[in-house]
C-alpha cells in the first residue's frame, strides 16, 4: 500500500483518510468506521477521516507495548535523538501543508496556524536534545552498598488531545514522551483529526520502529478514548482538555492507578495597571482575548483593569473588536476565523446571553455573523462585557469564545483577590511600568505561568501548566519530561554477603 493511499490524499468530492496508523502499518478499523470533518467556516464536510474503536485501541496498545518491550526503550539515547532530529527535519519541511490542513479542520486563520507551527519542529528538535538529560543520582549510604537512583521511562502512553490547537497538543506530548523513553499512542479529536494521521506519515518517513507512535482517531466517552483511558497495559494518560472529561479519566482509569498529566482549561486575569504603557498592554489584552476565535486555555478572558484607566481601556476594546478581520481561515487577511463547531458557537452564544442576563453591559459584538461569505459558518462577532463583577459566570466559567469581560478594581490587593478568586490557575498577566509592583504581584498570583508586560510568551523551554482546576504536572520546559519518568533505586552490596539492614 502506497504511503499516498494510506494519508489519504485521494482527489475526490471529499479527502479521504480512510485508514488508522497501528504498528508501523496503515490498517482499516476493526470496530470503528469513517466519519465526516466538517470545515468551520462553511458548516459542511470537508474530508472522511476512519476512526477507531475498542479493539483498535487493544491493537495500537499492544504494538506499543511490543515496541516498548522491544527496540525503543533499549535504544541507546542519541540514536532516539537522531530519529527526533530526522523527524523533526521533516516537519518542518512540511510546515505550510500542515498549516494549511489545521486551518481547514479547525477553522483557525490560516496565518496564525502558520506562525504556531512553524515553530514545532524547534520544539521536537529541544526535546531531542533531552534524551540523554534524565540522570539519577548516587546516594551515600555506607560502604557495605552502592545505592543509586535511576530515571526510566513510564512505559506505553496514551495521549489525548483536542480540538483547538491539535498539532500543537500533540507536540507538548509526543516531543517529551519520546524523549523519555515511551511509546505513545494518540487519540486526536473526532473533530479534527486529519492532522494527527499526517503527522503519523511523517513519523513513518522517519523510520521510527514499528509501534513506538500509533495513531488512533476517535470518539471519548464510550469509544476510543475511554478504551485508553482504561486499558490495563497503558502506564500513562497524558490529557488536554476539558476538567470533566480528565475527572471521568480519573475514575474510570482508577483501578489501574495510571500516571496522569492534564492540562485543563483557564479564566486567566490580564491585569491592567493604571501606571501601564496603555499601547502596549491594550494591544496584547485585545489579542490575547480572540486569539484562536477565544478558544485557548491560556485566553486572558478576564481582564482587570485599575479603576482611573478603565473608561479609557473599555473605550480602546470597542475600538479594537471593531478593527478585528473576521473571515475565512484562509484569507491573509483574516484575524480570526470561525468557532470550530457547532456546538462551540452555540455555547458561546449561550455565554453572552448569560451576561447579558447577569447585568453586564455588552459594548460590542454579542452575535452570530449571519450575512456574506460568512453566514454558514460558525462566525461570532469579537464580543466585549464592561462593567463585569467576578461573582458573575461569564467571569468564572470557560467560555471558550471570543468574549472578554472587563472588571475594574482600586489597588493591587483587590488585582490580586480578584485574580485568585477562581478555581482554575492557569495563566495570568500584568502591566505595570513599576517593577517592584511586577515582582509583588506576580508572587502572589496564583498560576502556573504569570506573564510581566508580555503575553502568551511560550517556548519548549518554558514549563506550563496550571494551578488547581487548570491541571495537574507541566508541558515543555525540564520539568515535562517528569510526567514521563519513574525513579528506580537500585541497592548493591559491596561485600558479597547481605549486610544488616531493617527495610520497612
Amino acid at each position: 500500500m502506497t504511503q499516498e493511499f494510506a494519508a489519504g490524499a485521494v482527489a475526490s468530492a471529499l479527502a479521504e483518510y480512510p485508514l488508522l496508523y497501528i504498528g508501523g502499518d496503515w490498517v482499516a478499523p476493526v470496530d470503528g468506521g469513517m466519519l465526516d470533518s466538517i470545515e468551520p467556516a462553511t458548516g459542511k464536510p470537508w474530508a472522511r477521516v476512519a476512526y477507531g474503536g475498542e479493539a483498535d485501541i487493544d491493537r495500537a496498545v499492544a504494538a506499543a507495548r511490543k515496541a516498548f518491550d522491544g527496540p525503543w526503550s533499549r535504544m541507546p539515547a542519541h540514536e532516539r535523538a537522531a530519529l527526533m532530529r530526522r523527524f523533526a527535519d521533516l516537519y518542518a519541511t512540511r510546515t505550510e501543508h500542515l498549516a494549511a490542513l489545521e486551518s481547514r479542520d479547525s477553522g483557525r486563520a490560516l496565518r496564525e496556524a502558520r506562525a504556531d507551527i512553524g515553530m514545532h519542529a524547534q520544539y521536537y528538535h529541544w526535546f531531542a536534545s533531552l534524551t540523554d538529560k534524565h540522570h539519577g543520582r548516587t546516594i551515600p549510604v555506607d560502604d557495605s552498598v552502592h545505592a543509586f537512583t535511576s530515571r526510566v521511562p513510564i512505559g506505553v502512553v496514551g495521549a489525548i488531545c483536542p480540538w483547538n490547537v491539535p498539532l500543537m497538543s500533540a507536540c507538548w506530548k509526543l516531543g517529551p514522551a519520546l524523549a523519555a523513553g515511551c511509546t505513545v499512542v494518540l487519540k486526536p479529536s473526532e473533530l479534527t483529526s486529519v492532522t494527527a494521521l499526517e503527522l503519523a506519515r511523517i513519523i513513518e518517513e522517519a523510520g521510527f520502529p514499528a509501534g513506538v507512535v500509533n495513531v488512533v482517531p476517535g470518539y471519548g466517552a464510550g469509544g476510543a478514548g475511554e478504551r485508553l483511558a482504561t486499558h490495563p497495559d497503558v502506564n500513562k494518560i497524558a490529557f488536554t482538555g476539558e476538567g470533566a472529561t480528565a475527572k471521568a479519566i480519573l475514575r474510570s482509569s482508577a483501578d489501574s492507578l495510571k500516571r496522569h498529566t492534564f492540562e485543563l482549561g483557564g479564566k486567566s486575569p490580564h491585569i491592567i495597571f493604571a501606571d501601564a504603557d496603555m499601547d502596549q498592554a491594550v494591544n496584547a489584552a485585545t489579542n490575547s482575548a480572540w486569539t484562536l476565535c477565544g478558544q485557548s486555555c491560556a485566553l486572558g478572558s478576564r481582564v482587570l483593569v485599575e479603576r482611573p484607566v478603565y473608561d479609557r481601556v473599555v473605550a480602546a476594546f470597542t475600538e479594537r473588536a471593531a478593527q478585528v478581520r473576521v473571515g475565512l481561515p484562509a484569507d491573509p487577511a483574516t484575524h480570526m476565523g470561525p468557532q470550530a463547531s457547532q456546538q462551540q458557537l452555540d455555547k458561546t452564544l449561550r455565554y453572552i446571553g448569560i451576561g447579558r442576563n447577569e447585568g453586564a453591559r455588552l459594548v460590542t459584538g454579542g452575535a452570530r455573523i449571519e450575512s456574506g461569505a460568512l453566514a454558514a459558518g460558525y462566525f461570532v462577532q469579537p464580543t466585549v462585557f464592561a462593567d463585569v463583577t467576578n461573582t458573575m459566570r461569564i467571569a468564572r466559567e470557560e467560555i471558550f469564545g471570543p468574549v472578554a469581560a472587563i472588571i475594574p478594581f482600586d489597588g493591587e490587593d483587590e488585582a490580586i483577590a480578584i485574580a485568585n478568586d477562581t478555581s482554575y490557575g492557569l495563566t495570568a498577566g500584568l502591566w505595570t511600568s513599576d517593577l517592584g509592583r511586577g515582582h509583588r504581584v506576580a508572587a502572589r498570583i496564583r498560576a502556573g505561568m504569570v506573564w510581566v508586560n508580555t503575553y502568551r510568551f511560550i517556548r519548549w523551554s518554558t514549563p506550563y501548566g496550571g494551578f488547581g482546576a487548570s491541571g495537574w504536572g507541566r508541558e515543555n520546559g525540564l520539568e515535562a519530561l517528569d510526567g514521563y519518568l519513574e525513579t528506580r533505586t537500585t541497592i548493591i552490596s559491596t561485600h558479597g554477603t547481605f549486610p544488616n539492614a531493617y527495610a520497612q
